[in-house]
């Protein structure tokens, strides 16, 4: 599934306020008693589970309960193995996931640097604070195709004999497993290539040379089929497009394929945001700051998603029937999702499709674990990690009961003081980041262009000011340059915008971005004001208005702005900008955007309106 268009952009913005509790230390032993026990695969019934350290010491302890214990009462409660999300982008939340019980994720594409501090407190036994992440490094994909959209620097290749000089240099990166991209189609209009079954069947072999499994995205029947036959290890995607039937589960089974539906992005994509319904969550809220909320309630059209449930209910249960293994897997990094609690959708997601809650959790717990080998963890058993999740009532009667976390533990230590620390982070920026709405000039006008010391000079009545602003902030290469223009009809001076918008990032853009706070990306309050008006003109391809604001996320508000070769002048209600709310706007920019090309575009007389 395609990633936000700007993920990198907010990633400060999205982060969690720092947590001020103390470093999580796990006691000599702690003894759950009296508690329901999940361990992976099936209820075992109330018996008393055991951690010493940082492992589980036993799953049915009927020793004595000595005076250096830590006790707790678990009647009422069901004990699980601390859950695995099968299918995550690291570059954003690494601090999140575990406060919602994940204590493992599976990244599908990241660069390796994303992640190498986890990795590097995992390897010294000293990742008690955050979940741990295995990963693909950088994805499997050709010149422009699939992955190469975001601006990011990755290593392609277009023929099987570059396969396995490939595999080796990920692995050399620090690639747990490889993904592989099998994905033809189009990205905003533009056709995208992929790499040919040949290519994909020697990138498999490479990485089973090496001892690595080999993934596949794949998301229609026809290229989740022949990726199966091309011999891949498992699917990261469910395919939407059509009913596989009794002929494709029958093909998982017998290639032992297993997959990772990832509903909950689907979901999205279909219109519909179904993270959504948790943020207000008893046991789930109060952890996300507003950046990551926003994200999560992100609506991407009108909502198609009755279609969307019937094909998966249909796959599901084909799947389910033959034996095929199912994981639990969010693609979290994307609109409409967030790191660790779209998990918890991800698995209501599962049973509404046809799966026992039991299957459910299994495919967010031993499944994983089987699946991508990860043999110390996944399952509640003698020897195992001790990451753990207690919940009221019993999940697999009812699966909403997973949502009432009671405790967390993860390497033996207990979680719950970094959520109390989160939480009152969160509730200390609900009150910090609230500010006063702004008063407006009386002329409305928010930018004069003027000269100073030879060169360009903007000034504005309130805020950070303006800059010139295009996508290599985020890795893009599209350019903006500005220079003084004449004047607009009204007798208000110009700017003049020249630059070039460069293919190679999902949402280029190049203009010139007001930054409405003190400082650039703080919300500020622009609740008196409807809309931005300005007079343009110029020519190139696409021009628009975009917005960002906590409400969006990490994801821009866009609209497009008709510009002519003659003057005319342009109003731009926010109401028109999806998911841009004026009252926490943190930037505001004119511009060129979209399709590639050069572009000049002269604008005059900003101005914020009331009406």
């Amino acid at each position: 599934m395609r990633l936000s268009r700007a993920i990198l952009l907010l990633s400060c913005a999205a982060a969690a306020p720092t947590l001020a509790a103390p470093k999580p230390v796990a006691p000599s032993q702690t003894l759950i008693r009296h508690v329901t026990v999940f361990d992976g695969i099936r209820k075992l019934g109330e018996r008393s589970v055991l951690i010493e350290g940082k492992l589980i010491a036993s799953t049915d302890y009927r020793g004595k309960i000595l005076p250096t214990m830590r006790v707790i009462d678990g009647r009422g409660k069901t004990l699980l193995p601390g859950l695995i999300d099968s299918h995550i982008h690291a570059y954003a939340g690494q601090d999140d996931a575990l406060l919602f019980g994940v204590t493992t994720q599976l990244d599908m594409f990241s660069p390796p640097s994303a992640t190498r501090a986890v990795r590097e407190r995992m390897a010294r036994g000293d990742n008690a604070a955050m979940s741990d992440i295995f990963t693909a490094g950088y994805l499997a994909t050709v010149p422009k195709g699939h992955g190469t959209e975001y601006g990011l620097p990755v290593p392609t290749l277009t023929t099987p004999e570059e396969a396995d000089a490939w595999v080796a240099a990920r692995i050399a990166e620090g690639s747990d497993y490889i993904k592989i991209i099998d994905e033809p189609g189009t990205v905003i209009g533009r056709a995208v290539p992929t790499l040919d079954v040949p290519t994909i069947r020697a990138l498999v072999a490479a990485a089973h040379k090496r001892g690595k499994l080999a993934v596949v995205h794949a998301q229609t029947l026809a290229t989740a089929t022949e990726s199966i036959e091309a011999g891949a290890d498992g699917l990261v995607h469910l395919f939407a497009d059509k009913d596989g039937g009794a002929a494709f589960a029958t093909l998982a089974r017998d290639k032992g394929v297993f997959i990772v539906p990832t509903y909950a992005v689907l979901e999205v994509f279909s219109g519909r945001s179904g993270t959504t319904t948790l943020l207000d969550h008893p046991s789930l809220s109060g952890f996300l700051p507003n950046a990551a909320a926003g994200t999560i309630r992100q609506r991407l059209g009108a909502d198609r998603s009755a279609n969307l449930d019937a094909i998966e209910a249909a796959n599901l249960a084909a799947l389910a029937k033959a034996g095929v293994l199912i994981l639990a897997g969010t693609d979290a990094g994307n609109p409409g999702t967030w790191y660790g609690l779209s998990l918890h959708r991800e698995m209501d997601l599962l049973v509404k499709g046809g799966l026992s809650p039991t299957q459910a959790l299994s495919a967010a717990t031993a499944a994983p674990a089987k699946a991508f080998r990860l043999t110390d963890r996944g399952r509640i058993a003698q020897g195992l990690k001790a990451d753990l999740l207690l919940v009221d009532g019993d999940p697999t009667d009812t699966i909403a009961a997973v949502h009432n976390i009671v405790e967390i533990w993860k390497d033996g230590a207990i979680v719950s003081p970094l959520r109390a620390a989160r939480r009152a982070a969160i509730s200390k920026e609900a009150i910090a980041v609230t500010p006063l709405p702004i008063a407006l000039p009386a002329d409305g006008r928010i930018a004069r262009f003027g000269e100073a010391n030879g060169k360009v000079a903007i000034t504005s009545p309130f805020g950070a000011g303006w800059s010139e602003s295009t996508d290599s902030i985020v890795g893009g290469s599209s350019t903006v340059a500005i220079a003084l223009g004449g004047a607009a009809p009204n007798g208000q001076p110009s700017l003049v915008l020249t630059g070039e918008i460069k293919p190679g990032f999902i949402a280029p853009w190049a203009g010139i971005a007001f930054y409405p706070a003190s400082q650039q990306f703080r919300p500020a309050n622009l609740g008196h004001a409807k809309g931005l008006r300005f007079w343009a003109r110029g020519e190139g391809k696409a021009f628009a208005v975009m917005g960002f604001s906590t409400a969006g996320g990490q994801r821009p508000s866009l609209a497009p702005v008709a510009v002519g070769k003659d003057w005319a002048e342009v109003t731009l209600r926010f109401g028109e900008l999806a998911n841009f709310d004026p009252t926490a706007a943190q930037m505001l920019l004119v511009g060129a955007s979209q399709q590639d090309g050069p572009f000049r575009l002269e604008i005059a007389d900003v101005r914020l309106v009331e009406q």
